[in-house]
């Protein structure tokens, strides 16, 4: 039996010896940058492809802004749909879907 442990220990002998050189290129290889060229070039695929999606990038030099609604109106219109989803409408039939006046087929 100690025979046995000896040789598991001397076959074990070299790798003992690589491992604190293993253990430092570990926390050597944490201080190197290892993308120096991908950092240059970081985000230039999605600007190239956001460019890529517009068709007329000085369209707002050529087409000059019409006029629309003066401010005070814009707002009130903006209040008055805001307030449709604020508080929608509650019915007294959950059923009703709002197609029929509740008047039965007869007319009355």
């Amino acid at each position: 039996m100690k025979l046995e442990s000896l040789r598991i220990a001397r076959s074990l002998a070299p790798l003992a010896r690589l491992a604190p050189l293993a253990a430092a290129c570990g926390l050597l290889g944490g201080c190197m940058t290892s993308t120096p060229v991908w950092d240059a070039h970081f985000g230039e695929a999605v600007r190239t492809l956001t460019q890529a999606q517009i068709i007329d990038p000085h369209a707002a030099e050529h087409n000059p802004s019409t006029q629309g609604v003066d401010g005070q109106s814009a707002v009130s219109a903006m209040t008055q749909y805001d307030k449709l989803f604020s508080a929608p409408p509650v019915s007294s039939n959950p059923y009703a879907i709002g197609v029929s006046s509740g008047v039965g087929s007869t007319g009355q």
